[in-house]
């Protein structure tokens, strides 16, 4: 399990996550490499959910070098917020690589030179999670990434709103542990 955080924040803000999973499960957090509002991000970005493509090409590199060091198996990948676009970019990169992604309170990669093309991500598992009241992430992007996992992927997506800002609620928090430990 790789968990992926947000912008401006380190591996520490998502870490408490662990405990969603099974104790079994071997958990890391990695860092992201670009020094930013105190914490790290993933990629640079034209605006919130619109990474700068080579930025982005760059962290997924990043993340890919590290898995490379690690060698992990039947890897699943956790983001929230811009981890969330990065655990997104690299599902749609390398879909058969991983065993799946949550992606919570963020955006698909769209425009950013990451393949979309319907049926991109068939068989893979998806959790995506978003907040109804969230003010961060342009309601557009929610939208068209709920589409896009819904009608086009091909994915075996599960799909919740949630009444929570920018912020993981409890019952998202119980869903994503109810969704993990069905699949595995």
């Amino acid at each position: 399990m790789l968990l992926l955080h947000g912008h401006g924040v380190d591996e520490h803000d998502i870490f408490s996550l662990e405990s969603v999973f099974p104790a079994e499960a071997t958990v890391a957090a990695l860092r992201g490499p670009i020094p930013s509002e105190g914490g790290y991000r993933w990629y640079a970005h034209h605006d919130v959910g619109r990474p700068i493509a080579a930025s982005l090409a760059a962290g997924m590199a990043y993340v890919d070098a590290w898995l490379a060091e690690q060698q992990p198996a039947g890897l699943w990948l956790v983001g929230f917020s811009g981890g969330a676009l990065m655990a997104g970019a690299l599902l749609l990169s390398e879909p058969q690589r991983f065993a799946g992604a949550a992606l919570l309170h963020g955006t698909l990669p769209f425009d950013a030179g990451v393949p979309l093309e319907p049926g991109r991500l068939a068989g893979s598992e998806v959790f995506y999670g978003y907040g109804e009241l969230d003010a961060m992430i342009p309601p557009a992007l929610t939208l068209r990434s709920r589409t896009y996992l819904r009608e086009e992927s091909g994915a075996r997506a599960e799909i919740h709103g949630y009444r929570a800002g920018h912020e993981l609620a409890p019952a998202e928090q119980r869903d994503l542990a109810r969704w993990y430990a069905a699949l595995t």
